[in-house]
Order: structure tokens, then C-alpha cells, then sequence
């Protein structure tokens, strides 16, 4: 069966990994569809995602009349999720195409799994706790950043994409 998953990126070190992820969700049957922020499509090869996934990568909201050139999804990925995006998601904030498919998925009852891409002091600022638990008490699954993320050698941070997947994959049992 081909699942549809829209996966949403944001400006953190994990989104220059996103092919790691691609390969991870290939495997699983996904069908994989891809929306940043403006400053996550400045850090990566938007053409090369596209190529890959066989869609646009879609930075800009959509003109009037204009068709979504993504299928319908089973679910949504938003990894990596900076605390940005997050704190804008959890406040109804709608002002990116990356923003404007987490509402509105939020909004349709479509699973949806976060993976913050949050440091510890930032985690602890008063508007993460608030948002994230407005946003899980809607349904949305989030993760723990801190079991999530690996350093590749080197140092340069990514997330166990395995881990995802499986989170990913429970959210449609």
C-alpha cells in the first residue's frame, strides 16, 4: 500500500539529512511529498529533494486557483521543527506554506508526528511547554528531542530516522 506523508522542515541541522529520511520512508512505502520554511529551503538542494521525491518542494504559498501539487496525505512529518515554527503553529499563526499544511492538517484530523529540533534552554522558555501541549492535546504526536537526535561523526546533529518512521508508521494503526 502507498501511504502519502507531507513532511515539513524547518531551518535545524537534522534538515540538512532529509535524504537520510527519504531512504528511510522509501523503504516503508511511503510516498513522500516535501514543504520548508524559506530559511530551511536556503540550507538545502531544493531540486535534488524534488527529484527524489518526484514532487516540488513547495517554500510558497500557492496562488489563488491554483492546484495543490501535492497528493492528499495519510499523515504529517514535521521534522525537523524549530521552535519557531512550533511556537507559530501552537499560536494559529498561518504566514508560510510550511505553517499553512500543519494547520491545516491539524484542522482536518490528519495524524500528525513532531520532532523538535529544540535546545535544552529553549525547552525551557515558558512559550515551548505551552504550545507543545496545545499542540499534543490536539493530537499531535511529538517526540522527545532528546531520544530522537544522534551525532553523526563529526559532530553535526540528525535525528534517527528509523525512530521516526516507526512513530510515524503507529500513528495510522
Amino acid at each position: 500500500m502507498n501511504r502519502v506523508v507531507h513532511i515539513i522542515g524547518c531551518a535545524a541541522p537534522p534538515v540538512l539529512d532529509l535524504a537520510g529520511l527519504l531512504d528511510v520512508l522509501a523503504a516503508d512505502g511511503w510516498t513522500c511529498c516535501i514543504a520548508l520554511t524559506p530559511t530551511a529551503a536556503r540550507w538545502v538542494d531544493t531540486d535534488i529533494l524534488a527529484a527524489r521525491t518526484g514532487h516540488p518542494v513547495r517554500v510558497e504559498q500557492r496562488l489563488p486557483g491554483e492546484r495543490d501539487p501535492f497528493p492528499p496525505p495519510d499523515a504529517l512529518l514535521a521534522a525537523p521543527l524549530t521552535f519557531n515554527t512550533l511556537n507559530h503553529w501552537g499560536s494559529g499563526h498561518n504566514h508560510n506554506v510550511a505553517l499553512g499544511q500543519l494547520n491545516r492538517a491539524l484542522g482536518r484530523g490528519i495524524p500528525i508526528v513532531a520532532v523538535p529540533a529544540v535546545s535544552a534552554d529553549l525547552r525551557a522558555h515558558p512559550a515551548y511547554g505551552v504550545h507543545l501541549d496545545r499542540l499534543v492535546g490536539a493530537g499531535v504526536l511529538a517526540l522527545d528531542p532528546d531520544e530522537v537526535t544522534v551525532r553523526r561523526p563529526g559532530g553535526e546533529k540528525t535525528f534517527d530516522w528509523e525512530m521516526v518512521a516507526k512513530a510515524l508508521a503507529s500513528r495510522l494503526r
